[in-house]
C-alpha cells in the first residue's frame, strides 16, 4: 500500500484490484448503477429531524450570556470583581476531575 507522501504527489495508489472501463470511461459499477436508473435517498426519523431543528435553534443562539459578560466587565474596570479562592480551586478540581473521567 502506498505511503501518505505518495498520495501527496500524485503517484497512483494500487491495490492489487483492477477495475475494467467501459469506452465511455466509467468503471462497470457505475455503468450498472446508471443502468438501473437508481438514486441513493436518505429519510430521517422524526427524532432525528427534532434533533436537526434543536440543533438549528441553539446554534442560531448566542454560546454566552452577554448581561452577564458586561456585568462582569463593568465589575472589573470599577474593581468591584472578587475572585473567591476556596471556590475557584473548588471549580478547578471538578473540572479536573470530569476530565479525568473520560
Amino acid at each position: 500500500m502506498a505511503g501518505i507522501d505518495n498520495i501527496r504527489s500524485s503517484h497512483t495508489m494500487t491495490t492489487g484490484r483492477s477495475t475494467a472501463r467501459t469506452e465511455s470511461g466509467s468503471s462497470n459499477s457505475d455503468s450498472v448503477k446508471e443502468s438501473r436508473g437508481s438514486k441513493d435517498s436518505v429519510s430521517l426519523s422524526q427524532q432525528g429531524k427534532a434533533i436537526g431543528q434543536l440543533h438549528q435553534d441553539m446554534a442560531s443562539q448566542p454560546s454566552f450570556d452577554s448581561a452577564k459578560v458586561a456585568a462582569i466587565k463593568e465589575a472589573i474596570a470599577n474593581g468591584s470583581y472578587r475572585v473567591d479562592p476556596e471556590k475557584l480551586a473548588d471549580n478547578m478540581m471538578k473540572f479536573e476531575n470530569e476530565l479525568g473521567g473520560l
